[in-house]
């Protein structure tokens, strides 16, 4: 046994101790002691060192402490640490950290005890951080010492630092290569503890667990891929697990499925518009390439079109190995992978992407795509021109006249028990529960452009499996626009019908033409109608064959077939039968409906990219239009303002100038009234009292005069004044009307209606009717006021009015003032009077006519609102659109990058031979 594990164990006694001795240690140790003590050797340190051990092994620390702090020389660190051992175990802990901490020695074992036991003393003291750094610092100076590393690990895991735990074991299996931790750290994985920590931190203890074991390898690439999932580190973590294998050597027998699944899982997730394009385009030429080197069987095909798609969309970003070799197994796996079901769900993944953006599909289209999933069944698609007789031909099938010399919807015949119609549009489908309302939901001009499926009890349709698509006959009108053009995706195969006596014009040609560079994968093929009017077979054949010939130019493949509507048999339906099936031939219909859902999809992202554009430009549209709008709205305010001003100042002035009418005519005839009193006046009146008698007869006088005079002619100018204002009113109400018409035809709906408060005039005429019953003018002080002149006149009369020779004398001065009296004060006060329940009505005339154009306000008011806000909207949502083009282009960049990868993989069915390079790989497994 070592020195250091005798100092360890406390057995250092040991040493003193011969291999045959019976004596107790103690009696030992004290017979070396009298034997030193005389000699006073070094030996008698370690002497004392054992005895401490004794009485330490016995429990007697004071005793041990007293022998152990006499120790001198090397064995003075141990010593040390030993009374401190003792301190520890009297329970004097900071006595016992005081030592250990004061303990200076070179020895790694000694080190590493103390941090031990400074680790369980702090554990005791509950001192949590002392005891992490200690227990790390013990890891960090010396990891193989025995029990540090588990007791680390064990601490950790207590006190769930998963982070210092996780740090523990990549270090261990970096440093140790062993299974336990590797098993350890993949344990952590599993458990989503790692899933928070960045992934490079993994990249070595990666390439060690390879080193040590490809199985354990991929277990643990796995655990780390499950874990990472969903979270924020998943694209660093592909990033740096495609770095790793890109450089290693994994062309082994081992079987790699579960992570060729995640490849494939991780890719589909990657392009399914889960994240933006930038953010993982740079890892996918790695990605690509250790998918390839662990792909098997199942997916080797869908990862060698993947590659070669993803090099389609973004050239020169993949390797020409890789690519040689993604060809390679392409031909080597053709076939394997099935198309069709890829392919819808490319469609309904792309169909779902649309809606959510507000690019609705329609149901029409969702409604092809479900017959395209019937396989029980061929679609033969009939097209010609107008008057080639394609409906008889239907007709003559079908055995019924069902339909007429045109239509102008699609119709397609199913096979059914009994007779159902239904019409399908992009809004949903509708039952027509008789052939009327076919007739009338297919006739010509109708405006739905709505397909009708039509199923019938067929035979002929039952028996060959067939459904005929009936599409309106080409026109001489905007041909490419025909129905045809929309269902030719649909179609399996097309049969043009041509007219016996002018069979294949320049015209027909053209459009087949036009047909096949739509759907280049169409079969077409020829039924030549009207057969019936020639009479000899030579002339029959001669007519067929040289239409062949002027066919086969353009459509070798094509096969003419000569019918006759007008004499259907039996044997003429079987030729028939026969014919269509040919044209059908021995080709895997599964196949050509995954060509047909390609196309239909293609088709499907350029309508979303068009729709796209649309919105866009609609926005600047809109957003142009709206401000165009509301330039006029200000502008029609603006005039609104005007006209209300005019009215306002047009009104007032003309309630001014009655008043002023009336003014004048008190300040002319008043006067005139109040002078001619004076006619009362004789040489026989009590001259005492006259002032009296003259004042009432002159307010009598006034009095009636407004009554008979003032009021009639006021209340006639007032009404007509009304009758006037009416007008004018009723006037700015129909500019408004018009106004709101033109409006209302730039909105295209009845948006605007300028509705004036004709209320007003009514409320007038109850206020004036009112206040002219008010009318009332008090009688006045005319000749009684304390004026020089009456006073001198009043008193005169008093004291000569009862003598009869001053009566002339009075008399005279009496009627000289009346008739040269200046009234003016008294006439002011009776026009006070007159107009005085006028004055708030005159006062509120302009608050009545902004009442009267209120509601007119408030509605071009809340337009203008409308129109900033839709301005803004617009303006908001187009910035939007220019600022993050990515939300939008990346998905539809990935749709057709999916889309190339399907048409990767359907193309290469048809591929007959291929020549591998001498760089070409094998897959793994």
């Amino acid at each position: 046994m070592t020195l250091e594990k005798l100092l360890i164990d406390k057995t250092f006694y040991e040493t003193f101790m011969s291999e045959h001795e019976t004596n107790h240690p103690i009696q030992v140790l004290g017979e070396a002691y009298f034997n030193e003590t005389e000699l006073e050797s070094e030996n008698l340190s370690n002497i004392r060192f054992g005895q401490g051990e004794m009485y330490y092994r016995y429990k007697d620390y004071e005793a041990a402490i007293f022998k152990w702090e006499k120790i001198k020389g090397e064995l003075e660190p141990w010593a040390q640490k030993n009374i401190a051992d003792s301190y520890f175990q009297l329970g004097l802990l900071s006595k016992a950290e005081e030592i250990y901490t004061s303990v200076t020695t070179e020895s790694a074992a000694l080190t590493a005890e103390i941090a031990l036991q400074l680790f369980s003393l702090y554990l005791e003291q509950e001192r949590i951080d002392h005891a992490f750094r200690v227990i790390k610092e013990a890891v960090s100076l010396n990891p193989d010492y025995p029990n540090v590393t588990p007791l680390a690990r064990t601490f950790y895991e207590e006190q769930n630092d998963w982070e210092s735990a996780i740090e523990l074991a990549v270090n261990e299996v970096i440093r140790t290569e062993s299974p336990s931790w590797i098993h350890i750290l993949n344990s952590y994985i599993n458990r989503g503890l790692t899933k928070t920590t960045n992934p490079d931190y993994f990249s070595q203890s990666l390439a060690t667990v390879y080193k040590v074991d490809e199985t354990h390898f991929r277990e643990m690439i796995v655990s780390h891929w499950n874990s990472y999932k969903n979270t924020e580190l998943y694209l660093p973590w592909l990033q740096a697990v495609n770095d790793l294998l890109v450089n290693i050597d994994l062309y082994t027998e081992t079987s790699w499925d579960e992570i060729s699944a995640l490849y494939r899982q991780t890719y589909l997730s990657l392009i399914n518009g889960q994240y933006f394009i930038k953010e993982f385009q740079g890892l996918i030429p790695n990605h690509l390439t250790n998918w390839l080197k662990v792909a098997n069987r199942d997916d080797a095909l869908f990862a060698s079109a993947a590659v070669l798609a993803w090099e389609g969309v973004f050239p020169a970003t993949v390797e020409s190995l890789l690519l040689n070799n993604a060809e390679h197994l392409l031909y080597k796996y053709k076939g394997t992978e099935n198309g069709l079901e890829g392919s819808l769900k490319l469609f309904e993944a792309v169909s779902a992407w649309a809606y959510k953006n507000e690019f609705p599909i329609g149901y029409k289209l969702q409604w092809q795509m479900e017959q395209l999933m019937d396989l029980q069944t061929n679609h033969l698609l009939v097209a010609g021109i107008s008057g080639n007789g394609k409906s008889s031909f239907i007709n003559s099938i079908l055995g019924e006249q069902i339909l007429g010399a045109s239509t102008s919807n699609v119709v397609i015949f199913n096979d059914g028990t009994h007779t159902e119609i239904k019409e399908i549009t992009d809004e949903g489908v509708q039952h027509l529960e008789s052939l009327d309302a076919f007739y009338d939901a297919t006739a010509a001009g109708y405006e739905t452009k709505a397909a009708v499926e039509f199923k019938l009890p067929s035979r002929f349709l039952n028996k060959n499996a067939l459904t005929l698509i009936d599409t309106p006959g080409f026109t001489s009108q905007m041909e490419e626009k025909n129905e045809t053009f929309q269902y030719l995706h649909y179609a399996d195969s097309l049969l043009f019908v041509l007219n016996a006596h002018e069979p294949f014009t320049d015209r027909e040609r053209n459009i087949l033409l036009d047909i096949q560079e739509y759907a280049p994968n169409l079969s077409i093929h020829f039924l030549l109608n009207k057969m019936d009017a020639i009479h000899r077979e030579d002339e029959t054949n001669r007519i067929v064959e040289d239409v062949r010939a002027r066919i086969r130019p353009y459509f070798p493949d094509a096969i003419v077939f000569p019918y006759s509507s007008a004499y259907t048999s039996s044997q003429l339906l079987s030729e028939l039968a026969l014919f269509i099936q040919s044209t059908f031939g021995n080709r895997d219909l599964a196949e050509q409906r995954t060509s047909q859902v390609l196309s239909t999809v293609r088709n499907l992202l350029v309508y979303v990219m068009e729709k796209r554009i649309e919105v866009e430009n609609s926005l600047i549209d809109s957003i142009q239009w709206n401000e165009d709008i509301l330039v006029k709205l200000n502008g029609l305010i603006n005039n609104v303002t005007a006209l209300e001003t005019e009215k306002i100042n047009t009104i007032t002035a003309s309630y001014r100038n009655i008043k002023e009418e009336i003014t004048k005519d008190f300040t002319k005839e008043l006067p005139k009234l109040l002078k001619s009193c004076s006619g009362i006046l004789d040489t026989d009146n009590d001259f005492r009292n006259i002032h009296t008698e003259l004042n009432e007869e002159m307010n009598n006088r006034i009095q009636d005069y407004v009554t008979a005079n003032a009021l009639p002619k006021f209340t006639t100018f007032i009404l007509d004044w009304i009758a006037n204002i009416k007008e004018e009113f009723v006037q700015s109400q129909n500019y408004l009307d018009e106004m709101s018409e033109t409006f209302n035809i730039l909105y295209n709906e009845d948006k605007m209606k300028l509705e004036c408060d004709f209320r007003v005039l009514d409320d007038w005429r109850r206020d004036i009717d009112r206040m002219i019953r008010r009318v009332r003018i008090d009688d006045m002080n005319i000749l009684t006021r304390f004026t020089p002149a009456q006073f001198l006149l009043k008193s005169a009369g008093k004291l000569f009015g009862g003598l009869q020779q001053n009566k002339n004398m009075l008399y005279n001065q009496y009627t000289k003032y009346v008739e040269n009296e200046d009234y003016t004060d008294a006439i002011n006060s009776v026009i006070h009077m007159f107009f005085e329940q006028f004055v708030l009505f005159e006062k509120s005339l302009d608050e009545d006519i902004n009442l009267f154009f209120r509601d007119p306000f408030g509605m071009l008011k809340q337009m203008v609102e409308e129109t900033h806000l839709e301005i803004q909207e617009n303006r908001d949502g187009l910035s939007e659109m220019r600022a993050n083009p990515e939300v939008f282009q990346d998905p539809l960049k990935l749709f057709h990058l999916r889309l190339r990868q399907q048409e990767v993989i359907w193309n290469m069915r048809n591929v007959s031979q291929y020549v591998p390079t001498e760089t070409e790989v094998e897959p793994i497994g």
